[in-house]
């Protein structure tokens, strides 16, 4: 007979690895094997909490359609699974989708822990409305996509979230620039690390700054149309 196990998605710090909670330790220590987006980066989360000897399997964007039913089998054996991404909560643009979906469809037991997200963070450290925002996930690399995204996030009057690669923020920054140049934006920069910014302004004001200030790490883009 069967032994139901269970799979169970674990948020990460999205930087200070401190911001981990009690019951996600709790879950890593205990399970019986832990899926990583990159193991060689999680092995060293789960060092610096003293995790040790856990199985450790790859789930990354490559092999999570595949790889979720040999998961799935085991959490049905009486496996007790624990699902992590790099950082933050695994599903957000990251691994873990394809396996919820495939936990909902075959009837296995699954939990989604509470935690750190960077969408969450930037939009409370930004100031900007959050009664009612939309998170966009990464901007297209192609400039028409992400004008078209940019238009649609300030025409909605909500505050719009986006992750951006350093090496695009100027570019994006242009074309904010280019469809309102009083637009409000927000630059959330290497949130809950020793350097974490946030450049607040117009638009142009933000452009302006990085122009002069070329952005390193990793960005949380937020904007709003102007007040």
């Amino acid at each position: 007979m069967e032994s139901t196990g269970r799979i169970i998605l674990v948020p990460t710090p999205i930087g200070n690895l401190s911001d981990i909670t009690l019951r996600a330790l709790e879950i890593l220590k205990s399970a019986d094997r832990i899926a990583c987006e990159d193991t060689r980066h999680s092995g060293q989360l789960l060092a610096h909490h003293g995790i040790s000897g856990k199985p450790l399997v790859s789930l990354h964007e490559h092999n999570e359609a595949r790889r979720a039913p040999e998961l799935i089998a085991a959490a049905r054996a009486g496996e007790t699974i624990a699902v992590i991404s790099d950082a933050g909560m695994p599903g957000i643009s990251d691994p873990g989708y394809r396996l919820v979906q495939a936990c909902i469809e075959s009837g296995t037991p699954l939990e989604v822990l509470p935690g750190p997200s960077a969408v969450i963070t930037a939009l409370i450290g930004s100031g900007f409305p959050c009664h009612a925002f939309r998170f966009g996930g990464f901007l297209s690399v192609k400039s028409g996509k992400r004008r078209s995204a940019l238009t649609a996030a300030l025409d909605s009057g909500e505050t719009g979230i986006f992750f951006e690669s350093p090496h695009r923020i100027l570019s994006t920054l242009e074309i904010l620039t280019e469809i309102n140049p009083a637009a409000r934006a927000c630059v959330a920069r290497e949130l809950t690390k020793k350097f974490e910014t946030y450049h607040r302004g117009t638009a142009a004001e933000v452009l302006a700054h990085f122009q002069a200030h070329p952005p390193k790490g990793e960005i949380v883009l937020l904007v709003h149309a102007p007040e």
